[in-house]
């Protein structure tokens, strides 16, 4: 029995730096994103380094999504179909992949794909940076290095993320196609028209506005990570890992939360 109490003791003991690490990191995170919205709205505008970063992000995650898009597309019209054919609702299918896919797997499937390419690659570039002192070397020279290195990475994650979605959500549809031409004889303008029918005003708004919160937490946690990194290589490493991991979790959290008030005002 004391044994079993002793264990108890220090498996809480364990737990409380986890929760105090986890408190301070929502902390200063918040602290950080407030800082980033007062200094977003102040020129100057360096919207050259947001087209580079647009640029780079964008040109380097589109292969990996649009093919991530495509499959996913055609997995959920091959899994979802038979279902629907054994109660005769078939023709349902582009409608059901249409929404599926505008409202919730499109957004939720491009940020954690880009949370995994972009947050990370933020947070490792970022805290090398800040471990070798260039970051420090810059506020020598009179530049602001949040406005220089962390706005713009965030503004061009925000701008990138719906375009991304854009394009997964149309790939991911093609794939359906795909899979339901290979089952059936369904025309592409009969495909086409449910797809078009199916969807309302109401399903493409939450779609859009999941993605510009998306693309702001993928952002704002990778420069976070890697601005606030210490420790050498090894911060270098725990700052592009916390990144990736920590995007997620706040994507899915966010995610779940932005469902809820959807269903509470459109029903």
């Amino acid at each position: 029995m004391a044994n079993e109490i002793h264990v108890a003791e220090a498996a809480t003991l364990g737990l409380w730096p986890l929760a105090v690490r986890f408190f301070e990191q929502v902390g200063s995170l918040t602290i950080f994103s407030v800082r980033f919205l007062g200094s977003v709205l102040l020129p100057p505008y360096e919207f050259g380094e947001v087209k580079r970063h647009l640029d780079e992000l964008g040109s380097r995650s589109l292969p990996l999504v649009g093919v991530t898009g495509f499959i996913v597309g055609l997995i959920l019209a091959m899994q979802t179909r038979p279902t629907l054919f054994r109660f005769g609702a078939d023709a349902y299918l582009p409608a059901m992949v249409a929404i599926s896919f505008v409202r919730e797997l499109g957004p939720v499937i491009t940020a954690l794909i880009v949370a995994g390419r972009v947050s990370s690659g933020i947070g490792a570039e970022l805290g090398s940076m800040r471990v070798t002192e260039q970051i420090d070397a810059m506020e020598v020279s009179g530049i602001d290095p949040f406005r220089f290195l962390v706005v713009t990475r965030v503004l061009a994650c925000i701008i990138l993320q719906p375009l991304l979605t854009a394009i997964v959500d149309g790939l991911g549809l093609f794939g359906s196609y795909v899979a339901i031409a290979i089952e059936s004889d369904m025309s592409w303008r009969l495909y086409w028209d449910s797809v078009t029918q199916s969807l309302a005003f109401a399903d493409l708004v939450p779609g859009i506005a999941k993605t510009l919160i998306f693309g702001f937490i993928i952002g704002i946690v990778g420069s976070h990570q890697g601005y606030k990194a210490a420790g050498g290589t090894i911060g270098v490493g725990r700052a592009s890992t916390t990144a990736v991991v920590l995007s997620s979790l706040l994507i899915i959290f966010v995610d779940m939360i932005l469902v809820k008030i959807t269903v509470w005002i459109w029903g």
